[in-house]
């Protein structure tokens, strides 16, 4: 039985593809990129986003520091609000409470920048800890913010606790921790990404994360 549920936060408790989305088109054109594919920016959800900068545009270390500073631009005061809960997801939160889990959010997104979105949409309350990235750092990856949260928690048994993400980085982060991987199909990665990955626990909907916690 699980005690501990990690949560993802962008794709997995809210969608976030607007504001990401015109967050990283803000970036391109401050630095004079126009002629991009569109259907790549949303790959930048729930990724790194130095490596995404990197992958997609060829950046080095340096101009993807640059590109992610004036991505915060527009995201810190306005496309972090460009966001929205997902369909069964505070129920969900409420549900695993009432059982008496212990939850934590362990994402990507920036800690300061994560409670400002848990607060705006009142679901902070369902959580113990909060774990985010470094904004001062952009070499952090999924792992290092699941190992941060299982320490925050005081996990003594990693059998007891459980990752629930959308992305291949929210699986890989957990099997590195020696940790359980829920992956929601309802977010930004497909079931072929996750599955190359390795995952083999799905769930369609908000509910049926709740159901397949209540089973392991």
């Amino acid at each position: 039985m699980k005690k501990y549920i990690l949560f993802d936060l962008d794709g997995t408790l809210t969608e976030p593809q607007e504001g990401i989305v015109n967050s990283v088109k803000y970036s391109l054109e401050k630095l004079g990129i126009t002629n991009y594919n569109e259907k790549t920016l949303p790959t930048f959800i729930g990724a790194p986003l130095s490596q995404a900068y990197k992958e997609h545009f060829g950046f080095s270390d340096e101009k993807a520091k640059e590109a992610i500073t004036l991505f915060r631009e527009y995201y810190t005061p306005k496309g972090i609000f460009e966001n929205r809960v997902y369909n069964g997801v505070e129920i969900l939160l409420s549900r695993l409470c009432e059982s008496g889990y212990t939850l934590a959010v362990a994402t990507l997104k920036p800690t300061p920048a994560s409670c400002r979105v848990l607060e705006y949409f009142g679901l902070k309350k369902y959580f113990t800890a909060v774990c985010g990235s470094d904004p001062e750092r952009t070499d952090e990856v999924k792992a290092d913010i699941i190992k941060n949260a299982l320490a925050a928690l005081e996990v003594k048994s990693k059998s007891l606790a459980v990752m629930v993400g959308d992305r291949k980085h929210d699986f890989i982060g957990a099997k590195q921790n020696g940790i359980d991987c829920i992956c929601v199909l309802y977010g930004h990665g497909s079931r072929e990404e996750l599955e190359s990955a390795g995952a083999k626990m799905f769930a369609d909907t908000a509910e049926d994360v709740y159901g397949i916690i209540e089973s392991l």
